[in-house]
């Protein structure tokens, strides 16, 4: 992997994946076609101890035995923010792909092989049911956003865990609108957050300022907080009934 370095990514971060590669594809041998990173480590917003590596595995097959191999690897490089893989056949690929659209765009426009091939070359996802993924996953973030707050109890310190976790699930739909919209994809996610506003005319100054929370570069202080949590409901709901409101003209 030293051909294959990753612009952007710390010099530590990336001898750790060298080191990951070369213990997966030990376990899995000719199983194991192609490894894909993709995410934050790609578009260049990585932070080391706040960010986690997202691995996509294409393998030719899979059962329990084969799931139970990773395990092994799982409990050390869990340690290392890397998170468990999607495995995925070339087979299931296309068909997940047509499920969720959303998901694989974001993947396909965004990643670098770690080793193996490449699936995603000559590969097209269908956009036809891109709207009811944006829609249902805008709706989906907004009822589980109000449920997880009442299990938090409305704590400061509950507060500033659920929010930047909201707004990392968030932002991938914010691409997915720029999408509706016709408008060029971007990489970083203020710019993204900045184009909806925008485009579609709305105050969403508390989707950056959590945006901005996730990224440590704000600490608001105890009175702070609740005031934070609801500037981001209020552009969280106002964000989703615009996008639901979205005429077909309106998308390019």
């Amino acid at each position: 992997m030293t051909e294959r370095l990753i612009e952007g990514l710390p010099g530590d971060t990336q001898k750790l994946l060298q080191t990951y590669v070369k213990e997966v594809k030990g376990v899995f041998g000719d199983q194991l076609e192609g490894m894909l990173l993709y995410g934050s480590a790609v578009r260049g917003e990585f932070l080391p101890g706040r960010s986690n590596l997202n691995i996509l595995l294409l393998v030719s097959s899979y059962d329990s035995a084969v799931l139970k191999k990773y395990s092994v690897l799982h409990r050390q490089w869990a340690k290392e923010q890397i998170v468990v893989p999607l495995f995925l056949t070339e087979e299931e690929l296309r068909m997940s792909s047509a499920v969720f659209p959303l998901e694989f765009l974001e993947i396909q426009e965004q990643h670098r092989v770690l080793g193996g091939r490449d699936p995603f070359i000559g590969f097209h996802v269908k956009t036809d049911r891109l709207r009811e993924a944006v829609v249902q996953g805008l709706t989906s973030q907004l009822l589980r956003l109000r449920q997880r707050y009442v299990e938090g109890g409305g704590s400061d310190d509950a507060t500033t865990i659920l929010l930047p976790l909201s707004i990392t699930s968030t932002l991938p739909l914010l691409r997915g609108v720029q999408r509706l919209l016709g408008r060029p994809v971007l990489s970083h996610s203020d710019a993204v957050i900045k184009d909806v506003a925008e485009q579609l005319k709305l105050d969403l100054q508390g989707l950056l300022d959590v945006w901005l929370l996730k990224r440590g570069q704000i600490s608001p202080g105890p009175h702070e907080v609740p005031r934070l949590f609801d500037r981001y409901l209020q552009a969280a709901t106002i964000l989703t009934r615009a996008v639901e409101q979205l005429s077909q003209s309106e998308q390019r």
